[in-house]
């Protein structure tokens, strides 16, 4: 039996039915049609999936789509503001920081989730906090210069 499910995607407000053991990253992906959010190792351990609950980075593969009911969840998608990348979004293509860009959207929301709690961070805590992302291209390096980038204040706020 389907269960109400009420929350809010990037700022706009959903209201829709979905099975107990759905999970966040398939209710973002099928039924809201957002597929920034990737959907890599179905265990938690890859870190594609990662999206921000509450403005927290959560792997969205490890939620089940209720427990994010009355919720604000923000995905890869709602980074940009329009048509203006963040500083982070622009700093990640000005670096290299992608390559296939399958990890990309969960690199950026774990950055993203880090800068908001530490917006200073060290080179240690930038590597800490996207510790729980895999990345088979970049060998990381790139990142970590994207992340500094802004960091140092290369990469201003879109108006």
């Amino acid at each position: 039996m389907k269960k109400e499910l009420k929350f809010k995607v990037n700022g706009q407000p959903y209201d829709i039915f979905v099975e107990p053991k759905k999970l966040l990253v398939e209710v973002l992906r099928d039924l809201v049609g957002l597929t920034g959010t990737k959907r890599g190792c179905n265990s938690s351990s890859c870190g594609a999936c990662t999206v921000m609950l509450n403005g927290m980075a959560v792997k969205s593969c490890s939620v089940l789509a209720l427990q994010a009911n009355g919720a604000e969840v923000v995905t890869v998608e709602g980074l940009a503001t329009g048509n203006k990348l963040s500083p982070l979004q622009k700093a990640f293509l000005d670096h290299g920081a992608y390559q296939c860009g399958f990890c990309t959207p969960g690199m950026l929301m774990s950055s993203t989730a880090l800068l908001a709690e530490n917006p200073k961070p060290t080179k240690q805590q930038m590597k800490e906090g996207i510790d729980g992302n895999i990345c088979r291209c970049t060998g990381y390096n790139s990142i970590i210069r994207a992340v500094t980038a802004v960091v140092k204040g290369e990469y201003k706020e879109a108006k």
